[in-house]
């Protein structure tokens, strides 16, 4: 069965700095008809959804994805992620991109030299607070010393914003546990997280090879992530969790669903603040401070049977 539209080439991924961010979907059928990709309810209502013109699709309990909706998906460069209630617990993504191995291999290189890797996690540092790291501090010193700033921000956020603060602190297992603030946060760094790493996947890279974090299947995703995250989502989240704190309107009007409420303002504050054009570049810089080259290709290597056309999406997208 084909998955192109009659009468149209087959799609092509566009850069990602060219597309919409986020949406959400819950409760329905992802599917493609009449040539659409579309969201089908329980009545069987249709919602179109421009799937090439977003970066992913976050998938939420309830919803189940026809083999036509996910090839069509990966053949338009967007992500697919399957996460738990409110984006807080990711379960599984499809990978569009990643198609890169001098890429892959760059990257496992500069993760493995002792050397390169800290010379990332100084830059991180540098671009996340504005200033240089500590001299003569190891990547764990560099941690330590990152995670009381994070804390200390997260509580300067809070006061400034007007939040009821006393620490960050949830289960992914257990939602509902989490109070008011926690959970507009967790929404506020999922719906982040998920742009991040579809930037990470077209720019020819592995989510899970990182530097400060390590050992998640996200960890170079929540390397990304943090150097922006208090620029961009963490402050809309505490705007929110004030307002209904203080049973007051935000920009005149009354909350009534918070975690939807932080994610309306994250797609916003995407847009205010450029980060689709904006998380490549970073992600170049940061591997960069490596200072390795890219490696080349092995001489015993078989050549390439059949040279793909240069596309117009990003570097690791396939097609």
């Amino acid at each position: 069965m084909s998955h192109s539209i009659p009468g149209l080439p087959p799609p092509r991924p566009i850069p990602l700095k060219e597309r919409s961010s986020v949406l959400f979907v819950e409760k329905g059928q992802l599917d493609v008809l009449d040539g659409a990709f579309v969201l089908v309810d329980q009545n069987g209502i249709r919602s179109h959804i421009p799937i090439g013109g977003l970066v992913c699709l976050m998938l939420e309990p309830g919803t189940r994805v026809s083999h036509a909706a996910a090839a069509l998906a990966a053949r338009a460069g967007t992500l697919l992620i399957w996460v738990g209630e409110a984006g807080v617990r990711l379960y599984a993504s499809g990978q569009p991109g990643g198609a890169r191995a001098d890429r892959l291999l760059l990257q496992a290189r500069l993760a493995l030299d002792d050397a390169a890797r800290l010379k990332i996690v100084r830059r991180m540092y540098a671009l996340r607070f504005g200033e240089d790291a500590p001299e003569r501090r190891s990547v764990d010193q560099l941690r330590g010393i990152e995670g009381a700033r994070v804390r200390e921000t997260y509580r300067l956020l809070a006061s400034t914003h007007g939040a009821q603060w006393d620490g960050r602190r949830y289960d992914p297992h257990e939602w509902d546990t989490a109070n008011l603030v926690n959970r507009c946060l967790s929404a506020a760094t999922a719906a982040l997280y998920g742009i991040t790493e579809a930037a990470v996947l077209a720019a020819g890279y592995a989510p899970a090879i990182g530097f400060l974090h390590t050992g998640k299947p996200q960890s170079f995703v929540y390397d990304i992530a943090d150097i922006v995250k208090f620029e961009t989502v963490v402050p809309e989240a505490f705007r929110v969790a004030a307002a209904v704190q203080r049973e007051r309107p935000l920009d005149g009007q009354r909350i009534s669903n918070p975690v939807a409420a932080v994610r309306h303002r994250c797609r916003d504050q995407f847009r205010r603040t450029n980060i689709l054009a904006r998380l490549i570049p970073l992600i170049e810089e940061v591997l960069a401070a490596g200072g390795l080259d890219m490696p080349p290709a092995q001489d015993e290597a078989m050549p390439v049977a059949f040279e793909d056309r240069k596309g117009l999406g990003d570097a690791g997208h396939r097609g």
